[in-house]
């Protein structure tokens, strides 16, 4: 068997750090927001290269109340993508918030910045939610030109994409990093991943900083006494130990699924097969972490046939994301309709993710590819 993703060759590697780890937590009797938390908010907010990270339950606690701490009011309007996990697009309606969305672009399945323009010509919106999909760098500088031009709020949902770059002005820098505020979230399968739920948001601006520590205790910036509403949602003080054993090992296992990405590509190309898979490209910087392994197919109906023949020769895939936001039953209010936004509609009919963690063998890819191969010559 050949799973999606495996959370336990990693931890046979670092079980005995982890172990130590949860110890030291428990033995020091502070197992809510302690050393622990503080430690990875200031390891990831140095990564990323902001001043300030708070960290939360999970990602989409983070999406929300980072939103909130940014100042979005009842009724506002939030331009995000329809190609992502629900959260994003939630949190914007917990928020008392309208969510506009906007198509991806065909080539990068990120939001399609151009078509992000055209409605921001038109229409005022509070801010964006952009999403580096799958461990893709959005376009930071496209990114930084509409904040700059139109005066709008950035929160960069960076859930999938801890550590990937892009350029702006020249320099190289992280996802996370331009927007007003930025979430990540370490959810078991991510790149960075607790062995439970978290999250966490980073920014430069220490409004949203201040807010949202308070927002993540209820309201309250000295306990008991509560200013507003808020979130019980802590980081927990053993998955933040556990984060921070697994964040020392971070930049070789992105190297790694790199590595990965490459076999996969190699073994495409030598097969001839009619696949379309990430790009690759030889730049000094990392711009895609390969959250994700998905690749494209002809059609919906050779798509199917490669999930079902995989799957029964015991290989892990899945769908991200069989229904677009626009057209989820709970945001039928918002006037969409199929046809209305067709890059993502395509590309929930035709896209495959494929297994991909760091331990992921050679070998492994090889038989994955070969399987790929026979399942299109059964269609064709």
């Amino acid at each position: 068997m050949i799973p999606l993703f495996d959370i336990t060759r990693q931890y046979s590697k670092i079980k005995s750090e982890i172990i130590e780890a949860i110890d030291n937590v428990i033995s020091k009797g502070r197992v809510i927001l302690g050393q622990e938390v503080e430690k990875l908010e200031q390891n990831i907010a140095n990564f990323i290269g902001v001043k300030f990270g708070i960290g939360v339950a999970n990602g989409s606690d983070a999406l929300v109340i980072a939103l909130k701490a940014m100042g979005i009011k009842e009724g506002e309007k939030v331009i995000t993508t329809p190609y992502t996990f629900f959260a994003t697009a939630s949190a914007i309606v917990r928020n008392g918030g309208i969510p506009i969305f906007v198509d991806v672009d065909s080539k990068t399945y990120n939001i399609d910045l151009n078509q992000v323009e055209d409605i921001l010509k038109k229409e005022k919106v509070f801010g964006i939610i952009p999403v580096h999909l799958f461990g893709q760098t959005v376009d930071l500088e496209g990114l930084y030109y509409l904040k700059e031009k139109y005066g709008i709020k950035i929160l960069e949902d960076c859930a999938q994409s801890i550590g990937s770059e892009g350029i702006l002005n020249g320099q190289v820098k992280k996802s996370g990093s331009i927007g007003d505020a930025a979430i990540f979230s370490f959810f078991p399968t991510k790149n960075l991943g607790a062995y439970g739920d978290g999250g966490m948001i980073v920014t430069n601006d220490e409004t949203i900083y201040e807010k949202s520590k308070m927002l993540r205790v209820h309201g309250a910036k000295k306990k008991y006494f509560h200013e507003e509403i808020g979130f019980n949602s802590r980081l927990d003080e053993i998955q933040a130990a556990i984060l921070n054993v697994k964040f020392k090992y971070l930049n070789s296992w992105t190297e790694n699924r790199i590595k990965i990405a490459k076999k996969y590509k190699e073994e495409f190309e030598k097969h001839k097969l009619e696949v379309i898979y990430p790009k690759i490209l030889n730049k000094p910087y990392k711009y895609h972490v390969f959250h994700q392994y998905v690749v494209k197919f002809k059609s919906n109906k050779i798509r199917e046939k490669v999930r079902e023949y995989i799957s029964e020769n015991k290989i892990g895939t899945s769908l991200y994301y069989p229904v677009p936001l626009h057209l989820q039953k709970c945001f039928t209010y918002l006037g969409y309709k199929e046809g209305s936004l067709p890059v993502s509609e395509e590309l929930s009919k035709t896209t495959l993710a494929l297994p991909i963690f760091p331990e992921l063998e050679e070998k492994e890819i090889g038989i994955i590819v070969q399987k790929i191969k026979e399942a299109i010559e059964e269609v064709e």
